[in-house]
């Protein structure tokens, strides 16, 4: 058996499946001060008369770390920067410690002027003394040779507590992505490790001593021991989840949205011949430009919990969420409490919901009813107006998903999927206004939560070969073999293949399911000096793609 846990802002969701399907489902309200108990709650029910130990597999989605970015909840941190000739660093700057220091490495990854350790030295004390714990370092072509952050890394370590290196966050050369991705790992990580403890300790709690998966914003998972070393890969694993848990109903050979409707916000993503679209380059949120790999997803702050008010006699909804709806004890009028007056749901306070709607009714001059479908049709109409803004974005420049690359493809979505606990009245009313097919995606309320447990451990490698130095290099992976003259891009992929499954193994992958290699990007040059062949530069990057894992298809059907 296997357990899939989504841990959003509003509710936590978590499901027990078999291979004959779902066991059990749980859905309890997330407490942000206490993830211990809200983890354990749910572990508690799902393992009501169960034993432990049938249990092989789990995997956690959560919203922690990108709700600490949106809520700029983030630990100040240190970040050293070395760059050399070029654009001034400066122009990067992110967080008030950051320095620019001396030495560089040239694009072939030859030392041009040495690091100043003296100066790392002076630095290190004046973040300590600002009370500075966690300190990021970068240099612009690490990814060709890390020394200079190395050495850097071991004259800072008797002053805090860790240290996160740029060329450990991705073989891509970005400088400034760089620099604000091994920020963001730096900032989120204090935050990070109390989720990671609480885990743990929920878990032997329970007697559960398997290796936990982590869910990616790539729709993939890595083990929860790997993602502290990197725990921005876990920004937008919520609506990663989303998208696994939709791609079993999306058509063949159709576009289709996703659409996950929560309790704050609504997560859009799209499916292209039922593969998810990615980010080709890395996450971007606000201002944060990353190297971190992602499936293309946007927010929108409209939800169930979604506040409604009327502002100059026009109908509001959102983007606040004051509480639960009225219908659950909360102070404002919300999506929710309509759906309480249409007749939609009634597990809640009828009365409550009645009287918040009908305050609303009374500035707008309607009836109760009235009121409560132009607020539903208001919420489907913001929903998809965002939506269809995002296709016109996406159109108008080429589109990648996790399997390809379409240049001069226009999206053309002719189905939409819909999760989250209200679905099945959004799919009816969307359908009913703009005439697209909408479905209500299976188990809706917690498919999220089946998405992240059926989703399967991915992970990419960058390799580099210079024949005319002889080395072979993966720093990312902190890998480095001498090679001979006559080494070929064969060779190269027969390194890379066997270093990207070592690499999904230790991040808790099963054998079984390494079956979706592929290899991503290729690049062979000649070194010609003097008129005069001198060797040869190869450059690869490998992954395995999101999917599914196998045997678990009764769950799906």
């Amino acid at each position: 058996m296997i357990i899939g846990l989504d841990v959003g802002g509003t509710h936590t969701d978590a499901v027990l499946l078999s291979s004959n399907g779902i066991e059990k489902k749980v859905k309890v309200s997330t407490d942000s001060a206490d993830l211990f108990n809200t983890i354990l709650s749910c572990f508690t029910q799902l393992l009501d008369n169960i034993d432990p130990k049938h249990v092989k597999r789990i995997v956690i989605s959560t919203t922690l770390t990108t709700n600490a970015i949106v809520q700029k909840n983030m630990e100040p941190v240190g970040i050293i920067v070395s760059a050399g000739p070029g654009i001034d660093p400066q122009a990067f700057k992110i967080g008030k410690h950051y320095y620019c220091v001396s030495g560089s490495i040239n694009h072939r990854g030859r030392e041009k002027a040495p690091v100043n350790k003296m100066e790392i030295e002076d630095i290190a004390k004046k973040l300590k003394k600002a009370g500075i714990e966690y300190v990021g370092v970068i240099s612009k072509f690490c990814v060709r040779n890390p020394s200079h952050e190395i050495l850097i890394k071991r004259i800072l370590n008797k002053y805090f507590k860790k240290i996160f290196l740029g060329h450990h966050v991705s073989g891509n050369l970005n400088f400034p992505r760089r620099i604000v991705t091994t920020h963001l790992n730096a900032a989120v990580f204090s935050l990070y490790k109390s989720f990671f403890e609480a885990v743990k300790k929920s878990l032997a709690e329970k007697g559960l001593t398997i290796p936990i998966q982590i869910l990616k914003a790539d729709g993939g998972t890595m083990s929860l021991e790997s993602s502290m070393s990197f725990p921005g890969q876990t920004v937008l694993s919520g609506p990663a989840a989303s998208i696994m848990g939709a791609i079993p109903y999306a058509p063949k050979k159709q576009d289709a949205i996703v659409l996950d409707i929560g309790g704050t916000t609504t997560d859009i993503a799209f499916l292209v011949d039922k593969a998810p679209l990615l980010e080709p380059v890395g996450i971007r949120r606000g201002q944060y430009k990353s190297l971190i790999r992602s499936l293309l997803t946007d927010s929108k702050g409209i939800g169930g919990d979604s506040t409604v008010r009327v502002k100059d006699k026009e109908l509001t909804i959102g983007p606040d969420r004051q509480g639960p709806a009225m219908a659950f004890g909360g102070p404002e009028p919300t999506l929710t409490d309509a759906m309480f007056v249409l007749g939609l749901m009634t597990d809640g306070n009828q009365e409550n919901a009645q009287k918040g709607i009908h305050n609303i009714a009374m500035e707008l001059g309607l009836t109760d009813k009235e009121t409560a479908d132009k607020i539903f049709k208001k919420c489907c109409s913001v929903i998809l107006k965002k939506t269809f803004e995002m296709i016109d974005r996406l159109n108008s420049k080429p589109v990648y998903t996790v399997h390809e690359f379409l240049e001069g493809y226009k999206i053309s979505p002719r189905k939409i999927l819909i999760l989250g606990g209200p679905a099945p009245y959004f799919a009816k009313k969307i359908e009913e206004l703009y005439h697209i097919k909408t479905i209500a995606v299976p188990e809706s309320s917690v498919a999220n939560a089946i998405g992240a447990a059926l989703a399967r451990t991915t992970c990419e490698v960058s390799l580099n070969a210079d024949t005319e130095q002889g080395i072979v290099t993966a720093h990312e992976e902190d890998f480095a073999e001498p090679i001979s003259k006559t080494y070929s891009d064969e060779n190269l992929i027969e390194t890379a293949t066997t270093l990207l499954k070592e690499k999904a193994i230790n991040s808790g992958a099963n054998p079984d399911n390494l079956t979706e290699v592929e290899v991503v990007e290729f690049q062979k040059f000649n070194i010609v000096r003097n008129f005069s062949p001198r060797g040869k530069i190869y450059r690869t990057k490998m992954q395995i793609k999101p999917g599914l894992i196998k045997g678990f298809e009764k769950v799906l059907q």
